[in-house]
């Protein structure tokens, strides 16, 4: 084969890059002589059979546009000239295939390669006027193995959104063409094209074969949802906006495109759908190991989710490994499925008492995004010292109230014997049956009453109750001496009875646990030990044992919990030093 002479214009040919009959043109690669530098002539032929002086009009249109622009995925103007039989246009050479021979791409890739042809896109369509190229398709993006993208042939492009002459109408490559081309192409214009070459490139099919995806009724309706069943639903969605037939309901311009494919993934994944996103644990006692569920569930219909644990470190953890840490287990640590419990165990017998921890759990996965986090809280327990407040004011109280009653009841020893006497002779009297069951009654009526009011009731209750009393003793007895009996039961019995009700209710407040209860028995023994001590004697060999058996175990319990709580305290900041800080 017989190349043209060019030296004249200081170059030389090496070879035949590709030619275009109908437009009489014939693209070379050649060098320069004096630098061997390679490069790209583009010879428009227009005197041989079969081409047309519109190639004319292309090449100096391209002149125009590639003098003005500068951008690393357009191969650069060196310069022209003209020939005898047509004209020359010399391009920057880019040692890269078109996307129209047959080469294999991961999904990924594509997805890169969309990528960069849309920022070149958005370098054009950013000039001023904006420029639209009008003929992207596979045969014009070159891709390098590094998948660096260059947009060549710039001979059909346009300066803004121009209205297209009757001679340009059917410019552009047949399946590649949006509707508005014909009339009035925008910054749409491109992305239709763009789209129907990455179905050509995620498909296999040729760009010469295009027609086999449009729709019979709608040649503009491309159809390729069922040959990319793996593809990822927003990324498909995104391409068939890319290649809508009407440009209102494709992206506005690169731009717009660019930005929504970004975060997009191209091949279906996964999904993670937490039944929590954090987990809270609380331990009732030191060293309880705690337990919780969480299920991991897949929404994403035709994939299968596949996931590993790691806790997150904490500068206040030990060194762990993703399979093995200090306190916290994740089980299963991997799994397969879209259905998934995992068990989080905590065990607590190495954290701190009293605190609380946080840490993270981090879910990696073939899910988008790959690390889902999920927050673990944890309170430990209170440590084990109780809290017990003891009423030693009280305490003292029902001492002395016991050591007087003792003490009165040891000096009036005649007095209860006297008061039987009299009771018995009142039991045998009609007028004193009345009166006793009027004395237990206003004894009973004064226990029951609400402690708390007895010091503005007790009197005025005890001199209403008087007048009753007398009132059924002159009933009873029906002289004045039985009416004057009846008084003093009543309004003396009546304070008696509120007075022991205070008091046995304030006894059974004071007794709030099993520890008080026997505290305050204990104290009542100790004062009516020391009580009848002080009447009948200290050296009462009784009186000795009774003092002894209440004092000591009283004494000892109120020794015994201070102590007690110092000791364990103690135990407690020795080992504190070895726990895991929150």
């Amino acid at each position: 084969m017989s190349y043209p002479d060019f030296s004249e214009h200081g170059y030389q040919v090496l070879r035949e890059l590709g030619r275009n009959r109908e437009g009489g043109r014939i693209t070379w690669l050649a060098s320069k002589v004096n630098t061997g530098e390679q490069v790209v002539i583009k010879q428009f032929c227009f005197a041989q059979a079969g081409s047309s002086w519109s190639g004319f009009r292309a090449c100096e249109q391209e002149i125009q546009f590639l003098e003005k622009l500068n951008h690393s995925g357009i191969p650069h103007y060196l310069s022209s000239f003209e020939r005898p039989d047509g004209f020359c246009l010399v391009q920057e050479y880019i040692n890269a295939p078109s996307l129209a021979e047959t080469r294999s791409f991961a999904p990924e890739e594509i997805k890169q390669i969309a990528v960069k042809a849309l920022e070149i896109l958005v370098y054009l369509q950013n000039r001023i006027p904006p420029i639209i190229h009008r003929d992207i398709k596979p045969e014009n993006i070159l891709v390098d193995q590094q998948l660096n993208v260059y947009i060549i042939d710039f001979g059909f492009a346009r300066v803004g959104s121009q209205e297209v002459a009757a001679s340009s109408v059917f410019r552009g490559t047949p399946g590649f063409i949006p509707p508005e081309q014909m009339f009035k192409p925008t910054d749409a214009t491109d992305l239709y094209s763009l789209g129907v070459t990455l179905i050509c490139l995620l498909t296999g099919i040729k760009s010469t074969k295009i027609d086999q995806l449009q729709d019979q009724d709608d040649p503009y309706l491309i159809k390729f949802h069922h040959l990319l069943p793996r593809l990822s639903l927003r990324f498909l969605g995104w391409l068939e906006k890319m290649v809508q037939p009407l440009q209102k309901n494709r992206f506005a311009n690169a731009q717009s495109a660019l930005e929504a494919l970004k975060p997009l993934d191209v091949i279906r994944v996964a999904g993670v759908d937490f039944s929590e996103t954090v987990l809270e644990f609380k331990a009732n006692r030191l060293g309880e190991k705690l337990t919780q569920s969480i299920t991991i569930e897949n929404p994403i219909a035709d994939t299968l989710l596949q996931g590993r644990w790691e806790i997150a470190p904490h500068p206040h953890d030990p060194p762990h490994t993703p399979d093995d840490h200090a306190w916290i287990a994740v089980t299963p640590a991997r799994f397969i499925g879209n259905h998934t419990q995992c068990r989080v165990q905590v065990d607590t017998s190495k954290l701190m008492a009293d605190r609380q921890y946080k840490r993270q759990l981090i879910l990696h996965s073939n899910a988008y995004p790959q690390t889902h986090t999920l927050t673990v809280k944890v309170q430990t327990a209170a440590f084990p010292i109780e809290k017990r407040k003891i009423p030693f004011g009280s305490l003292i109280g029902l001492f002395l109230m016991t050591v007087v009653v003792a003490m009165a009841t040891t000096c009036f020893p005649y007095a209860g014997s006297a008061f039987a006497s009299w009771l018995l002779q009142m039991i045998g009297n009609e007028s004193g049956r009345i009166l006793l069951l009027f004395g237990i009654y206003s004894l009973m009526y004064g226990f029951g009453k609400d402690y708390s009011k007895l010091k503005s009731g007790a009197f005025v209750s005890g001199a209403v109750g008087g007048a009753v009393g007398g009132i059924a003793g002159w009933v009873g007895g029906g002289t004045v001496g039985w009416a004057v009996v009846g008084a003093v039961v009543w309004a003396v019995l009546l304070p008696v009875g509120w007075a022991v009700g205070w008091a046995v209710k304030w006894v059974i407040d004071l007794a709030e646990d099993s520890f008080t209860t026997v505290l305050i028995l204990l104290i009542l023994g100790f004062g009516a030990s020391v009580g009848t001590g002080i009447i009948a004697g200290f050296l009462n060999p009784f009186i000795l044992l009774a003092l002894t058996a209440t004092s000591l175990p009283a004494l000892s319990m109120l020794l015994y919990s201070p102590l007690k709580k110092r000791r364990l305290i103690a135990k407690y900041r020795q080992s504190e030093e070895s726990l895991i800080k929150p």
